[in-house]
């Protein structure tokens, strides 16, 4: 079975999936290898490596380091075909279908299949649908395309059943990373009830009450990232994962 359809699996068995994101350039080597520890004992179904814009040269290493210290699914997250190695389990291929820029629709795909192929990683097809978060995110700075209003769900709707008649394997909802707020439960709702694929659901998720509301909302993954970045808030972990779990906490 592979990584995606495993996770799949799993999220409903317990009702949702924990994923958390890892920026490289916000830890050390000697804090990565113990944050990757200590979120995967405290029930983590996966962990994203990757970003918008790495600022570091070590992105190779810090990679190599996670996974050295993972016992759960490592899954890129890239930002630029640079990013893509075989130091992880599978990688997000992804297409950014609510901008229009080209070279992130499809043009860098076309460069990273090969790639992908050679390295034998697992490719999961993801649509990324960037939305509106209260402040410009690096996501939408670095790839040039406008995010999807909030108050509109027909138009997040329409993206996301194109993205599943195109093949695609999931969609990501992401409001950015250090979003103000994320993204409205009544899109996550909207779009998970018009479509048939799992949604991926990040960005400005700051509480497990928050992460707990995505999943009873349609989000079969629930991603958090920066909300762990501060190791005063590190014992929250295990408080997202019982949210998520929704069904083995009943």
């Amino acid at each position: 079975m592979g990584v995606f359809a495993q996770l799949l699996t799993q999220a409903r068995q317990k009702g949702g999936s924990f994923w958390v994101l890892i920026d490289p350039d916000a830890r050390q080597d000697h804090q990565l290898a113990h944050f990757v520890k200590m979120i995967c004992q405290q029930q983590v179904d996966a962990i994203l490596v990757g970003g918008s814009l790495i600022l570091g040269a070590y992105f190779q290493e810090a990679l190599q380091t996670v996974r050295a210290n993972s016992t759960v699914p490592v899954i890129l997250f890239p930002g630029s075909v640079s990013q893509v190695t075989n130091k992880a389990d599978a990688v997000l291929f992804i297409s950014l279908i609510s901008g229009r820029n080209p070279a992130f629709l499809f043009g860098e795909h076309v460069i990273a299949a090969p790639i992908i192929r050679e390295l034998g990683i697992e490719p999961i097809s993801t649509g990324y649908m960037l939305f509106e978060s209260g402040r410009t995110t690096t996501a939408e700075f670095m790839s040039n395309t406008r995010p999807l209003p909030i108050n509109k769900p027909e138009i997040a709707m329409a993206h996301a059943l194109a993205a599943q008649y195109l093949g695609m394997s999931t969609v990501y909802l992401e409001a950015g990373s250090g979003a103000d707020r994320p993204v409205p439960n009544e899109i996550v709702q909207a779009v998970s009830q018009y479509v048939q694929i799992p949604l991926i659901v990040g960005g400005g998720i700051r509480t497990p009450e928050e992460a707990r509301a995505k999943v009873e909302a349609g989000a079969t993954f629930v991603v958090t990232g920066n909300v762990l970045e501060d190791d005063s808030q590190l014992e929250k972990v295990a408080e997202f994962a019982r949210a998520i779990h929704c069904r083995e906490h009943l």
